[in-house]
């Protein structure tokens, strides 16, 4: 999958649903497993400075991209693997249903899977994951944005999917990564990653 890193460039350039669908999706990509040597080439070389200065998540964008500037393939890997990989128990929890509710495959995977369900999407036989696992989230995010069905890629179902599936429990997730004594180049995702979802719950207040 081709990934357009330039993110500042992307919110002036594209308009703001492409844009937004854009930074979902390379979240998915970075969570769901280690970046792969072309994607983070793209990385280390993306734009940071902003169009317009001083924008929220211009540092937090800063820094991701520094940090995977100072670090090579191997070591992004050796870090992906030591967080979130490894046999049982894992430094690291991907998975809303251990933060939400302290467990594995509990009440809030069963409430996802029952709201997938009703937008008519489901868990691609590739996948091995639970639903729950915050790449997959994101992706379903992605594709209400920028999917071309729009009874189901719409503004109504975003804010509503926000609200019951990323919001409850993904800063909590991005605060436990950085706060995690391993974590670089993941620290610096995830501080981009509450940015940014401080962002989205923003302009949906605004909605609302």
């Amino acid at each position: 999958m081709s990934q357009d890193l330039n993110l500042s460039n992307s919110s002036h350039a594209l308009d703001e649903e492409t844009a937004r669908a854009e930074v979902y999706g390379l979240l998915s990509q970075l969570l769901y497993a280690a970046p792969s040597v072309d994607l983070l080439d793209q990385l280390q070389v993306a734009v940071t400075e902003a169009p317009d200065a001083g924008g929220f998540l211009e540092e937090p964008w800063r820094n991701l991209v520094a940090s995977a500037r100072s670090l090579n393939h191997d070591q992004v890997v050796a870090e992906y693997n030591r967080l979130f990989g490894g046999v049982g128990k894992p430094e690291v929890y991907l998975y809303g249903s251990h933060y939400l509710s302290g467990f594995l495959n509990e009440k809030p995977l069963v409430k996802l899977r029952d709201d997938l369900a009703a937008l008519g999407l489901g868990k691609g036989e590739g996948m091995s994951d639970t639903e729950d696992h915050v790449a997959y989230v994101f992706e379903v995010m992605r594709y209400l944005i920028a999917g071309d069905d729009v009874a189901v890629a719409n503004l109504t179902h975003q804010m509503a999917f926000f609200s019951q599936h990323l919001q409850p429990w993904v800063p909590q997730m991005c605060q436990t990564l950085q706060a995690h004594p391993a974590a670089v180049f993941y620290a610096r995702l995830a501080a981009f990653t509450e940015a940014f979802l401080s962002v989205e719950t923003q302009g949906f207040d605004l909605v609302d």
